[in-house]
């Protein structure tokens, strides 16, 4: 990880302090491991001993600093010989602070600080020594005051090592987070346990560990986890006497019902009738995941089809089966015979007549051949997308979208199951008792599969790669297409083509109808800005149109301005790009108009003088946009939006 980008994020973090504490420890001590609850720094005060950081060996002497994400498992060993050890923990958590951007958000997802290793002696050890005792000290205190003190010299310790990190050139090392989900499954199978508990529980997210998991182990982690559950329940089953109740709580699940459906859908058989048939351990050796999925079970046990049916097992001639279900030879015999002798015998000279029985099994015969030949309407069609051709339904019925939920929903398709809405979306009370899913690039694979899709639409490489073994899944690469293309795209995979065309023919015409409004009342010439931010003093000011927060309404649609600074960067890009601005320079970056993103938590500049300077703000043309209204560029939301943007110009005239 560079140390610009470990800065960036940093920067755009929302710390809490969740503890400092002192621990000390003789040198035969005995140091038990512990898994950090929180991202973690420890501070060593004085002695020395070696730390493992989830098997990585620190040294840890007098001023060294070690770095740990969260469920990371730290071992100390003491040197046998010397003084006591003593280290400060410092417990904090980071999250982005909202409104994020989709490049901090990836950022975050590749190459998060909060989560890395390192360790190092600083070269100038004296002021971290100053600011940890002072942490120390005000923790202990205990007060409101004393704790935003401490987080107040907790950014100035923060500084401190970022420019010792600098200086020293500090190396970074990513934590395995595969093995560490691993481990933390081996370690609380017994407890009940979701992938969303799982990534919170080692600070990760359910989608990177559902990549991991496929792309290293070929399996999901709740099939993972199945099978380190299921390994513990043969050896309960085998080696003691304990009740289903029993070993269904000591592997995780909530009652002998379900563990025992489980057992039986993993290994072919209940659980009661593998302990009465398997009387030695050692038939069941310990194989790998591979191994397990193809060989789990003898193939004798394999023939077992429910609980209740047990003639399976019986000898030929014990069962109806066997009685009933074949006719005997003499009886097929004598049926060949007779339909061959209806078949060569002539035809009665009497035309008119009813056929013969031979004739109609041949008309029926006929018949039944023709019905085989005849195509069956067809369900599915195929469809190119950037994953080559991929078979569709024909009328999609349980449908799961990511991101580009207005989409479809403008389409009249009511999905069963959506990414995270945000409040204020133009769509937020249609879909308030849809399934969600979480973030639009976090959703879960378990949570989808029991949604029993048809059809998946998604925005990216990594959900399409974590969902397209599902159902059939079209990727939209919409950041490389104009909404138009977006739009017709889905519209021919969800088979509304037309409609499609017909929503934007609409949406052109209600545009139209909104610049000569704008035009009439002296507006559409005027420039626009669209702001977010305030709390750093500073702003994002948009210099795209697809940023979002109404940049493609007011310069793609209504074709409207920015002030020359901006626009000179507008006419060049091609991507989601903004500039942060300082206050005291951003009276030259604003327009006749500023659309200002808002939010809750958002920086209240009612009383900045510099701020209330602007030409804008003094004039009554500062507008406000609802972030959650802004964030989308579907066909649903750009209505939506440009409804609010025309109509809120208009009012600053009347």
């Amino acid at each position: 990880m560079h140390l610009k980008d470990h800065l960036k994020l940093w920067n755009h973090a929302h710390i809490k302090i969740l503890d400092v504490r002192r621990t000390t420890l003789n040198a035969g001590d005995n140091a038990p491991p512990y898994r950090l609850p929180s991202s973690a720094f420890l501070y060593a005060a004085r002695g020395g001993a070696r730390v493992m950081l989830d098997k990585n060996c620190y040294p840890f002497n007098h001023a060294h600093v070690l770095h740990g994400g969260k469920g990371t498992l730290v071992e100390l060993f003491l040197e046998e010989k010397g003084l006591e050890f003593e280290y400060v923990l410092i417990l904090y958590r980071a999250i982005l602070a909202l409104p994020a951007s989709k490049e901090l958000v990836a950022l975050m997802e590749q190459n998060n600080p909060f989560h890395c290793q390192y360790g190092f002696e600083p070269s100038n050890p004296i002021s971290l020594y100053q600011k940890t005792e002072s942490m120390l000290s005000n923790w202990d205190g205990g007060g409101l005051l004393e704790q935003l003190h401490v987080k107040a010299l907790f950014y100035q310790w923060v500084y401190e090592l970022a420019w010792l990190l600098h200086v020293q050139g500090i190396k970074f090392m990513k934590p395995d987070l595969l093995n560490l989900a691993i481990r933390y499954m081996e370690e609380n199978y017994h407890e009940p346990l979701s992938i969303d508990q799982l990534a919170e529980a080692i600070g990760s997210s359910p989608r990177t560990l559902s990549r991991l998991f496929r792309a290293q182990l070929h399996c999901t982690p709740s099939r993972y986890l199945t099978e380190i559950r299921m390994k513990q329940a043969r050896t309960l089953l085998l080696k003691t006497d304990a009740t289903l109740e029993q070993i269904a709580l000591g592997t995780g699940y909530s009652d002998a019902y379900s563990f025992g459906k489980t057992f039986k859908k993993h290994f072919g058989i209940s659980p009661v009738r593998f302990k009465n048939n398997v009387s030695a351990p050692h038939t069941w050796p310990d194989m790998t995941l591979e191994q397990a999925r193809n060989d789990i079970v003898s193939p004798l046990f394999l023939r077992y089809i429910d609980n209740d049916n047990q003639d399976q097992y019986r000898k030929k001639g014990e069962s109806h089966m066997y009685r009933n279900t074949k006719p005997s030879l003499l009886l097929m015999l004598m049926l060949c015979f007779s339909i061959l002798l209806g078949a060569c015998s002539p035809a009665p000279a009497n035309t008119t007549s009813s056929p013969s029985p031979s004739a109609s099994a041949t008309a029926v015969a006929d018949s039944a051949s023709a019905d085989q030949n005849t195509p069956a309407e067809a369900q599915t069609r195929t469809i190119s997308t950037i994953k080559g051709d991929i078979e569709v339904p024909l009328h999609p019925q349980r449908i799961v979208v990511l991101y580009l939920l207005g989409d479809v929903l403008a389409l009249g398709i009511k999905p069963v199951g959506v990414s995270d809405v945000s409040e204020g979306a133009a769509f937020e009370n249609e879909l308030k008792d849809v399934q969600k899913l979480g973030t639009w690039f976090e959703a879960s694979p378990e949570t989808v599969l029991d949604l029993n899709p048809d059809l998946i639409i998604v925005p990216s490489e990594e959900t399409y790669e974590a969902l397209h073994q599902i159902a059939p899944t079209v990727l939209i690469p919409y950041e490389k297409m104009t909404a138009e293309e977006r739009v017709a795209m889905i519209g021919e995979v969800v088979g509304k083509k037309d409609e499609a065309q017909s929503l934007f023919d609409d949406f052109h015409k209600k545009v139209e109808e909104s610049k000569q409004k704008l035009q009439a009342a002296g507006i559409l010439d005027k420039t626009v800005s669209i702001m977010e931010g305030g709390k750093d003093r500073s702003m994002a000011v948009v210099n795209s149109k697809q940023f979002g927060r109404g940049s493609q309404v007011v310069y793609e649609y209504l074709g409207m301005k920015a002030p020359e600074l901006i626009q000179q960067k507008i006419d060049v890009s091609t991507g989601a790009e903004a500039e942060s601005i300082s206050f005291e320079v951003l009276a030259k970056y604003s327009g006749d108009y500023i659309f200002r993103s808002s939010y809750n938590g958002m920086a209240d500049l009612t009383s900045d003088p510099l701020w209330n300077s602007i030409p804008a703000v003094k004039e009554g043309h500062l507008l406000p946009i609802d972030f959650g209204l802004s964030y989308y560029n579907d066909i649903y939301s750009l209505n939506a939006q440009l409804d609010y943007i025309v109509d809120s110009l208009l009012a600053t005239v009347k």
